[in-house]
């Protein structure tokens, strides 16, 4: 295996919110130079790291790397600095490439002609060198290229992901209005749940807080579930660097020891998406430290003491409910009567249910579930009067 040590500049995706707990990951991977921008980390490092930051890391969607930056404002001074990378590098004749393009605030308005133009620029240098030409495939190319136009700065970079890092593999089945696996590993950062309380998920659905807070307890990386990269098909792929690095994060054997101390619970009234939530975690590789259990969160007695509580409800937008208010009224109550001692977190899209939940929320984080703008809100539950609890601390 040829020893990899040139340092370049790669830039990790993630989602808003996330931006200074993906940073800090990043820089205990090794990564350097680290900067935060809006749903993005940019970072150097090797192609150790590029690699690394792809199997390893929980809170990032997609890994670039950019490998010309240009300005323009027409098509032709478009095609002309495209023209000007060699593409040989990257790529050949026989291979296949996708050009996925983000414009914004630019002279340029249509994203899949900037992907047009890119591409004739990208096969017109081969027709023109060998007669022949890549061939475009879109679901399944041998190069992935990320083309962003922000105004008039134009980044080419190599796609070293693929499918996003947010699809873990292991959530085939799904009820409604999932939360996603970074935002859920997002939350559980911005906690700093370590395993120390039990946590508790009582609306868990289909189980994807309860097995990314297992898999973060077991110490089990999203790439030990294994899975294709996009930088498996680059030309300077390292085969034994790869499995290298997957064989020294392979997740630990999770006895009954670790599993004990993992205590993590989701409970939901619905009997599928418990099916749903244990098929999940089975195929996680987290089933005997992710327990699940059939309770409905307002109706059976019943009483959580001491945990962490992460709550995803519905939001309405989603779901339909009839009467929102009432419904955010009745899980205050609910957490007043049932979640003594415990630190309560729930994240929700509909703000004006938030506010009648009849709690004083000790921190508020704006985040965002795909295009929902969401608030992560933090409740200390105590028995008593809230005056006495803060009294005798």
């Amino acid at each position: 295996m040829a020893t990899e040590s040139k340092t370049f500049r790669m830039l990790a995706k993630t989602l808003y919110g996330l931006e200074d707990n993906l940073a800090k990951e990043l820089e205990s991977f090794g990564a350097t130079n680290i900067k935060t921008f809006n749903r993005a980390v940019e970072f150097s490092g090797n192609k150790t790291l590029l690699y690394r930051a792809n199997i390893s890391c929980r809170l990032a969607t997609r890994i670039l790397k950019p490998i010309y930056q240009f300005k323009t404002s027409d098509a032709d001074s478009l095609y002309q600095n495209v023209k000007r990378i060699n593409w040989e590098l990257y790529l050949s004749e026989k291979h296949t490439l996708a050009i996925d393009t983000v414009v914004s605030h630019s002279s340029f308005t249509n994203s899949m002609f900037v992907a047009q133009r890119a591409k004739d620029a990208i096969v017109d240098q081969f027709r023109k060198r060998t007669g022949e030409r890549p061939t475009v495939d879109i679901q399944n190319p041998d190069l992935r290229i990320n083309l962003h136009i922000h105004e008039n700065d134009a980044t080419i970079s190599l796609d070293s992901t693929g499918t996003p890092l947010s699809r873990r593999g292991y959530r085939t089945e799904s009820g409604q209005a999932p939360i996603g696996e970074v935002l859920a590993a997002g939350i559980l950062d911005i906690i700093g749940w370590n395993g120390e309380k039990p946590l508790v998920d009582p609306m868990c659905g289909s189980g994807t807080f309860v097995i990314e807070a297992a898999m973060r307890q077991q110490k089990m990386i999203p790439g030990a579930l294994g899975r294709d990269y996009a930088f498996m098909r680059w030309l300077d792929y390292d085969e034994e660097l790869y499995l290298k690095l997957k064989d020294e994060n392979k997740s630990p054997t999770t006895s009954s020891e670790n599993a004990e101390k993992a205590a993590v619970y989701g409970y939901d009234s619905d009997s599928r998406q418990l099916r749903y939530a244990q098929a999940n975690a089975a195929r996680a590789g987290v089933g005997a430290s992710a327990r699940f259990g059939k309770k409905d969160f307002f109706e059976d007695d019943y009483s959580i003491c001491d945990s962490v509580v992460i709550l995803n409800p519905p939001y309405d937008k989603r779901l339909g409910l009839d009467d929102v208010r009432e419904f955010y009224k009745r899980i205050g109550n609910t957490l007043k009567a049932k979640y003594v001692d415990s630190t309560v977190y729930i994240i929700t899209a509909n703000l004006d249910g938030m506010k009648a939940i009849g709690l004083k929320a000790t921190r508020k984080v704006k985040l965002y579930n795909g295009p929902l703008e969401c608030r992560l809100l933090e409740y200390q539950m105590f028995s008593g009067k809230r005056e006495d609890h803060l009294r005798s601390k």
